[in-house]
């Protein structure tokens, strides 16, 4: 089994009825891995297909694989990929990378000047995030609004959040800031253009050396 039996799309009416499945196991998989995720209802999981801000994998057999959804905090200012997960049949597959892959793409398409953000315990997508251009940042540098972390209630570790008065927890908190990256763009050019500049000046007088030689 490989990717080319998925089809990783954007999620819309035609998937809706994938939505008590996904839910389903998203608390058996948080129940597993001993942590907590906000807890969502098939209804909140459909509305997001019907936005068109979902991403479905699906089995060519027509099987749900994979399922991850775009949420937006701070009026738009920032953008959290949510609720990533793979149905059990179809892990070890990669589906986990092609899904973010995809549903970060479409973040940047549907909000181009957002901070997309995550909190994860998990090694797996903290390494795809990484790959994605995330970086580990304080809870400070995410969203303030109140909204996000009331979703942090149903989690496991929610005590250990506010006895910590929400500066930090179990989870990693990972950023991708397009301003930040925007920076690091122009500097790397202006690094290129120096050395382009660099490089001309000795080539000229490499040249002039060579002539007063030949003279």
């Amino acid at each position: 089994m490989t990717l080319e039996d998925f089809n990783i799309i954007v999620a819309n009416e035609q998937h809706v009825d994938y939505a008590p499945q996904i839910c389903d196991e998203m608390a058996s998989s948080a129940k597993a891995r001993g942590t907590g995720i906000a807890q969502r209802s098939p209804e909140y999981v459909a509305n997001k297909m019907l936005e068109g801000k979902a991403i479905i994998a699906l089995h060519k057999d027509g099987t749900w694989a994979g399922f991850v959804y775009i949420e937006t905090w701070s009026h738009g200012d920032f953008v959290a990929n949510s609720g990533l997960i793979v149905n059990p049949n179809f892990r070890k597959v990669g589906l986990a990378k092609a899904i973010k892959q995809a549903v970060f793409a479409l973040s940047r398409k549907k909000y181009p000047n957002a901070k997309i953000f995550g909190l994860t315990t998990g090694l797996a997508v903290m390494k795809i995030n990484s790959e994605l251009g995330y970086e580990p940042v304080t809870y400070s540098e995410l969203t303030q609004d109140e909204d996000f972390w009331k979703g942090c209630r149903s989690c496991v570790n929610y005590d250990i959040l506010t006895a910590k008065e929400r500066k930090n927890c179990m989870c990693t908190a990972m950023l991708w800031d397009p301003e930040d990256k925007m920076r690091q763009q122009e500097e790397k050019m202006k690094k290129i253009t120096h050395k382009a500049t660099l490089l001309e000046r000795i080539e000229n007088a490499i040249r002039k050396s060579v002539k007063t030689i030949n003279f």
